[in-house]
């Protein structure tokens, strides 16, 4: 398929003026949105891949510079080089551990202003070129964040094994040296790059940068009574004092529960108060709660 002229911003739905901030979570937004995983529409792959195209570009400083500065002469570019396609530059593949996803891009400026094009009246250089380098986004959970691992991965027909260190955090890169794209005639091969992208946890909330936030299921008589009662953490599960007289909301810290800090250290976990009444009551119960709203309506009425 052949390029064609895109407007990148309207692709991400973000103003011409957008910083990098607004740009990553428009373009995180649409990709969960129309993930083909998630997303049977007949049209959501290629738009899932045009979303990726235009976030390649925007995110990059100087991209988005030479994008902005062509315009309109974007299409004379395609038409400069007209061995480039689509496929050329976006590829997205999947792998199996972990659920672990990547997406690849080729630089597709490099191919259009880089090391091929030279600098006369729009020809192509000859001669051993460097390959492309290529960025991926590894998703992992947060248990992989905090622990480290490794993963297997396949690229290109070739097997390449990754070791992430423990305490990576969101957006951090991982380079890996000669494992881009292959060089030409006879050049070195480009560099592959992980973008690390944490996965939504079922049971965490990530709460600023380092923070992270869990319910913490309480019964009626434990947020007035206080009670120790078993909480969840990255690490396992541990026990936790609720204070008497906790109501729905309170948020209790266990320090250096959280995520790795950039350098040392740990975030904070916070457990969040969530009462929860039994869905079904005995006898005893029922006689009890209502012996209980009893003597609370007469003390009210005091």
């Amino acid at each position: 398929m052949a390029l064609t002229y895109t407007d990148y911003y309207e692709v991400l739905g973000v103003p011409r003026d957008a910083d990098q901030d607004a740009i990553r979570r428009a373009y995180r937004k649409l990709a969960r949105k129309y993930h083909p995983d998630v997303n049977s529409d007949s049209d959501a792959e290629d738009r899932f891949k045009q979303l990726g195209e235009a976030y390649e570009v925007l995110s990059d400083p100087e991209k988005r510079e030479r994008y902005d500065r062509l315009g309109a002469n974007w299409r004379q570019q395609e038409q400069a080089a007209p061995d480039v396609s689509f496929e050329d530059f976006f590829d997205r593949q999947d792998f199996g551990a972990n659920d672990t996803r990547f997406e690849f891009s080729d630089d597709l400026f490099e191919r259009l202003f880089g090391s091929r094009f030279g600098g006369g009246a729009g020809g192509w250089t000859s001669g051993p070129a460097r390959g492309l380098d290529r960025e991926a986004a590894l998703e992992l959970s947060l248990e992989d964040a905090l622990e480290g691992g490794r993963r297997r991965l396949t690229l290109d027909h070739r097997e390449i094994n990754v070791n992430f260190p423990a305490g990576v955090r969101d957006g951090q890169l991982i380079r890996l040296a000669g494992q881009g794209g292959p060089g030409r005639e006879g050049g070195p091969p480009g560099d592959l790059y992980l973008r690390i992208a944490l996965r939504v946890h079922p049971k965490f909330r990530r709460r600023g940068e380092n923070d992270l936030d869990v319910d913490l299921p309480v019964a009626p008589w434990q947020a007035a009574l206080g009670a120790t009662v078993p909480v969840q953490t990255l690490d396992g599960t541990t026990q936790l004092r609720v204070p008497a007289g906790s109501s729905s909301g309170r948020r209790l810290r266990l320090r250096g529960r959280g995520l790795p800090k950039s350098g040392s250290g740990r975030g904070d976990l916070h457990a969040v108060v969530k009462i929860t009444v039994p869905k079904e009551l005995s006898d005893r119960e029922r006689e009890l709660y209502e012996e209980l709203a009893e003597i609370s309506a007469q003390e009210t009425a005091a």
